[in-house]
């Protein structure tokens, strides 16, 4: 299947009487970020070591870049990069010598070590603190140096695991951008794990849902936001209170209703109209600032997939 970097059929992992992962059958197409998106326990880092060989499948099968998971893991693991729990970086070592490190691990030779070592300092802007000790450094930049060590070998498939899971929102950002421009500039498929909604929309081409080990959706991102109905409406305005919420969530248009400060939030069922819900603001006495529409988010995409899961 030389246009998928991963096909799988009722891929399954049991823990005991645990069934972490439930007959995935999934296929990631070459060349795509892929965001598999899920809450914490849904079994996102168990189908990663699935992936890599890692574990043995109680059932099913997985073949990732042609080879298959249980015969051939090795072959697997040789064209993959992965950034799992850990960074895998020496603290007491510079940026540098970290990579120079790993690059004779991948039995790079001299010129081609110097070359890619400073190719992909250069692109996440650590070229000129290179001989910087990396235990001095941010959180955000030792994840960067994580990403570019997945990447020294040129895999043609990267696996990353939350990898901006604990940064502050201004690093995460930047991790974000750095991934995006190298995953483009290398031409590598990256498989992606995040509980991060707003992350992945930014991020992914594809993504896939699970939760409780099972697939429930795959698609782009505007595909699983349709899901979600028509969208959101936000109004905000004086007189808008507990009792005004409740008789807005009456309405049809209305599929749930938030009241934070003055502002109501409505998720929107689809094909049902709106003007309604103004109309009786109005009739109730509000004095309406401002009324605003928008498309469904990947979150409301999310909670729809899992709040209609049997």
């Amino acid at each position: 299947m030389p246009d998928l970097a991963i096909h799988t059929r009722d891929l399954t992992r049991d823990f005991g009487a645990l069934r972490a992962v439930d007959g995935l059958s999934l296929d990631v197409p070459t060349g795509v970020i892929f965001g598999f998106l899920g809450p914490n326990g849904s079994g996102k880092t168990t189908t990663i070591r699935l992936l890599l060989g890692l574990l043995e499948p109680t059932a099913g099968v997985a073949d990732v870049l042609g080879h298959d998971t249980r015969t051939d893991a090795g072959a697997i693991r040789e064209r993959c990069g992965a950034l799992l729990e850990h960074p895998g970086l020496y603290e007491r070592m510079t940026a540098q010598d970290n990579l120079d490190f790993y690059a004779r691990v991948w039995r790079l030779s001299s010129v081609e070590r110097q070359a890619r070592v400073r190719e992909l300092l250069t692109g996440l802007d650590l070229w000129e603190r290179r001989r910087e000790i990396v235990g001095a450094w941010s959180r955000g930049m030792k994840q960067k140096l994580a990403v570019a060590r997945t990447l020294l070998h040129r895999p043609a498939l990267v696996f990353l695991d939350e990898p901006t899971a604990g940064l502050d929102p201004i690093a995460a950002a930047a991790l974000r951008e750095d991934l995006t421009a190298l995953a483009r500039r290398e031409g590598v498929t990256v498989f992606l794990t995040t509980h991060n909604l707003a992350e992945a929309e930014k991020l992914c081409d594809l993504v896939g849902v699970i939760n409780r080990g099972g697939l429930l959706a795959v698609g782009r991102p505007d595909e699983l936001r349709s899901r979600a109905g028509s969208g959101r409406m936000e109004i905000t305005g004086r007189g808008i209170d507990a009792r005004i919420a409740a008789l807005v969530h009456a309405q049809p248009a209305a599929a749930s209703v938030e009241l934070d400060d003055g502002k109501l939030t409505l998720r929107l069922r689809d094909g049902v109209d709106t003007a309604p819900v103004v109309a009786l603001l109005v009739h109730e006495g509000v004095a309406i600032d401002e009324v605003r529409k928008g498309s469904a988010d990947l979150e409301e995409a999310f909670m729809t997939l899992v709040g209609g899961e049997a």
